[in-house]
């Protein structure tokens, strides 16, 4: 897969995690106001921060509440301890999150979370508060994909290109095209051969253009790109052989704009609005698209279910693994303390609600449950460990709810074909286990 499709599936990861941590921060509720929310953005010092902390201190110390009082001293000196971690900000900034949370079984709990951004984070932020302030993070989920514009007429083209709600005029240039000329006899072909020239060589120095602006080290520095414009050149350029394949590929529409210019740049973003809206989407349904052909063509290079996935995994085969951002299985580390092995089951919800204990069948001694995961938590964390990519979906689109319904939302599109039937199966340890089903 390519490099840049690579960055963007681990871009992907990275957001669920985020939206993962804002939703248990979110939920967390301590007694008092001891919960810190601590953002510092890239640039910011340490020594300074240190310094605040030191100042909020010797503040916490007056509080009259002694339990308050305590809670708040505690969490202001778990994150001194941890900026003694860090030498200096790192790059993107970074993000402490400190307190004390009440479970919903009503005991105490210490949290202590802190992480670099995959982004930079501009916002610098301090509180205590009786629970953890996540909107900065929010900020970062914003949808970040860049998208190319290039509006062009007879007069001109503009060259842009539009981030989130931010729009950028990269490079423009005027031009100035003979108009049809309906005079002159024998010389009507030769002044039409000359506009014909004319015209090929401004949709040439577009299409050069377009290749210095939005292409970096060999590959494209954007999402995907609209060509706009009011007369035929858009469909011209779109085309012509002279503009570059790799920028062809990422062309998502053409429209018609009334103008040209900054304008016409400003009517581009709006009649563009919904396909862009839908770039996500269209990724996804691309992807799943593909990961069924390999199905229909029966190429053996696609796998489904829990155990066949995860021993394409071990085996290194995957090259896209596919999960669905709600799958509900969880991963289960069993440790037989006689032999000093562990064991690992996928159980979902209804299997999990009848184990209240785990029996070996060989030797009939209880297993220790060591660790338990939710299974795409721990696919999140390890899938580069054997040389996939992880792609995480939803079941918005039709295709999506296809792979999740027909498929059990976990799957992946394997780099050579695997004979899954011909495989021995292990048996399970556990009695009345039947791992294959999952």
């Amino acid at each position: 897969m390519s490099g840049e499709g690579t960055e963007a599936a681990d871009r992907n990861v990275e957001i669920w995690k985020i939206k993962k941590l804002i939703k248990s921060l979110e939920a967390a509720r301590g007694n008092g106001t001891s919960m810190i929310s601590l953002i510092i953005p890239p640039k910011d010092q340490i020594s300074r921060v240190a310094k605040m902390l030191a100042d909020e201190f010797g503040t916490a110390s007056n509080i009259k509440s002694r339990v308050n009082r305590l809670s708040v001293l505690s969490a202001i000196t778990s994150v001194q301890q941890r900026l003694k971690l860090y030498s200096k900000v790192p790059p993107n900034g970074l993000v402490v999150y400190c307190g004390t949370i009440v479970t919903d079984d009503g005991k105490e709990k210490k949290v202590n979370i802190d992480f670099e951004p995959f982004k930079p984070i501009n916002t610098s932020l301090y509180l205590c508060d009786n629970k953890f302030h996540t909107e900065a993070l929010n900020a970062l989920l914003a949808d970040d994909n860049k998208f190319g514009f290039i509006v062009m007429d007879g007069n001109g083209a503009l060259f842009g290109t539009l981030c989130g709600n931010t729009r950028d005029v990269l490079h423009k240039f005027t031009v100035d095209l003979p108009k049809k000329h309906g005079r002159g006899g024998q010389s009507a072909l030769r002044f039409a051969r000359l506009r014909m020239e004319k015209r090929h060589n401004y949709v040439r120095k577009v299409a050069e253009t377009a290749v210095q602006l939005f292409i970096t080290n060999d590959k494209p520095n954007i999402t995907g790109m609209i060509l706009a414009g009011s007369a035929d050149f858009k469909s011209e350029l779109s085309q012509s052989d002279m503009f570059d394949q790799r920028l062809q590929a990422k062309v998502l529409k053409l429209v018609d704009v009334s103008y040209g210019g900054e304008n016409g740049f400003n009517q581009a973003i709006e009649l563009a609005s919904e396909v862009l809206a839908n770039v996500k989407f269209i990724q996804e349904k691309k992807l799943i698209g593909r990961y069924f052909d390999e199905i229909s063509q029966d190429t053996g290079k696609y796998c489904f279910g829990v155990a066949d996935t995860l021993k394409a995994l071990e085996m290194g085969a995957v090259d896209i693994l596919i999960v669905w951002e709600n799958l509900d299985i969880q991963r289960i580390v069993l440790r037989n303390h006689q032999t000093d092995e562990d064991t690992v089951l996928h159980l979902n919800p209804e299997q999990e609600k009848d184990k209240t204990h785990f029996i070996d069948s060989e030797s009939g001694v209880e297993l220790e449950l060591v660790d338990k995961n939710p299974l795409l938590e721990w696919l999140a964390n390890n899938y580069k460990n054997f040389g996939a990519t992880l792609e995480i979906i939803t079941d918005k689109s039709q295709e999506g709810a296809q792979f999740c319904k027909g498929f059990g939302g976990i799957g992946g599109i394997l780099r050579y074909r695997v004979d899954f039937q011909s495989m021995e199966y292990d048996g399970d340890p556990l009695e009345d286990y039947d791992d294959e089903e999952y």
